[in-house]
Order: structure tokens, then sequence, then C-alpha cells
């Protein structure tokens, strides 16, 4: 896979899975409503999607060394990436009962979370448990910000 391929893939990845995990949990701690979640889900993977791709597009060219075809791979691939990691956070919330889904949910992306971390220690050549270590301490501490944030907001607002 080509390094600009490879960047907007493990970027977009990432991206998709902290980000609408700590959406899930936030917004399903904050009101508890299974239509809440899915409707932040699904703009989430469009809206967050587009977003990432512009950001990592905008970013790449304004280091002046990469071709307009190494940033629109780039583009597409944080695009790609992000939309579909994303959309699969919307089967379980589909398929199960909230409460199970967020716990679904949140294996699921932090298992998403072991897989990459483990294949991105391979290619540069790093203790796998190190890398995975450092990675599911960063996205635990995302669900747990984002549910006590989501709290916070249900006590405001309710």
């Amino acid at each position: 896979m080509q390094i600009s391929t490879r960047k907007g893939f493990s970027f977009g990845l990432t991206s998709g899975i902290i980000t609408t995990l700590g959406m899930i949990v936030g917004l399903h701690s904050g009101t508890h409503s299974k239509l809440v979640v899915l409707g932040g889900i699904l703009i989430i993977t469009v809206a967050d999607a587009l977003s990432d791709a512009l950001g990592i597009h905008i970013s790449e060219e304004s280091e002046g060394q990469h071709s307009n075809r190494a940033i629109w791979k780039s583009t597409i691939s944080t695009f790609l990436s992000k939309f579909v990691v994303a959309a699969t956070f919307i089967i379980p919330i589909i398929l199960l009962s909230l409460n199970a889904a967020i716990i679904a949910s949140i294996i699921w992306g932090l298992s998403l979370i072991c897989i990459a971390s483990y294949f991105i220690a391979r290619v540069n050549k790093m203790k796998p448990s190190k890398v995975i270590l450092e990675h599911l301490m960063i996205s635990v501490a995302v669900v747990i910000i984002t549910h006590f944030l989501g709290d916070i907001v249900g006590v405001i607002c309710a």
C-alpha cells in the first residue's frame, strides 16, 4: 500500500473509531435515546468523513511535498475508511437494545483499535504490545470522558 493511501486509511480508520465511539457513548449517557444515537452516527458518517478528508487534503497540500495524485489518494482513502468504519457502528444500534449496542460498540471499536495498532507496530518494526496499550489507553480515556460529558449535558438540559 502506498504511503499516501496508508496515511489516509490509518487516519480515517482511527478517527472513524474514536470519533464515532465517543459520540455514541456521550449521546447515550446524555439522552438514552436510540434515535438520537443512530442519528448521530449517520451524521458523523457523512459530515465528519468529509471534514476529515478535507482536513487531510489541506494538510498534505500545505506540506508542499506531495504530488496531486498522492494528495487525492490520501483524501479518498481518508473519506472511505472513515465512512465505512463509522457506518459499521450502525449495525449494533439497529439490531440490539441500546444498552447492549453501546457495549457491543465499545468492544467493536476497541477491537479495531487493537488490530490497527498491531499492524501499525509491525509496519514500523515496533513492539506491538506497547503500541496497542498506548492506543487502547487513549481510546478508553475518550470513552470515559465522553460518558461523563454526556451525563453532564443530560443533567444540564433535563
